[in-house]
C-alpha cells in the first residue's frame, strides 16, 4: 500500500508542477505582451513631444521672419540716424539677426535633446521583470 501511496502522490507532485510551470509561462507571456504594450505608449509619447518640439522649432522660424525683418530696419534706421554710416548700420543688424537666429536654434535642439527619446519607463519596467523572472526561477 505504500508503494501505491507513493506513486499516486508522485503523479500528484507532478501534476502540480507541470500546472505551476504552465501557469509561470502564461503569466510571463501575459507580462511580455504588458510590456510591449507600455513600450508602444511610451514610443506614441514621445514621438508626440518630439513632433511638438520639430513644430515650435518651425513656428518659430516662420513667424519670426517679419519681425525680425522690421526690428532689423528699425535698427538700421536708428543707427543711421545717431550718425552711422549705412553699412556699418546693416551690418550691425545682421549681426544681431545672426544672434537671435543661433538662439532660437539652441533652444530648439536643447528641447530635443532634453526628450529623452528611449522609452525610459520601458527599459526600467523590463529590468524589474527581469530580475522577478530570475527570482521565480530559483
Amino acid at each position: 500500500m505504500s508503494i501505491q501511496h507513493d506513486i499516486k502522490t508522485s503523479r500528484d507532485d507532478l501534476r502540480s508542477v507541470s500546472s505551476l510551470v504552465g501557469d509561470a509561462m502564461s503569466q510571463f507571456a501575459k507580462l511580455f505582451q504588458n510590456e510591449i504594450d507600455l513600450a508602444k505608449a511610451e514610443l506614441v509619447d514621445n514621438a508626440e513631444k518630439l513632433v511638438a518640439a520639430l513644430g515650435l522649432i518651425v513656428a518659430a522660424g516662420v513667424l519670426v521672419i517679419p519681425a525680425v525683418v522690421m526690428l532689423l530696419f528699425a535698427l538700421a534706421a536708428a543707427l543711421i540716424a545717431a550718425g552711422w554710416s549705412p553699412a556699418a548700420s546693416c551690418l550691425v543688424a545682421a549681426i544681431v539677426a545672426a544672434a537671435i537666429s543661433g538662439g532660437m536654434f539652441a533652444v530648439g535642439l536643447n528641447r530635443l535633446k532634453s526628450q529623452g527619446l528611449a522609452p525610459l519607463e520601458t527599459l526600467r519596467q523590463l529590468q524589474k521583470d527581469k530580475n522577478t523572472v530570475k527570482g521565480m526561477v530559483r
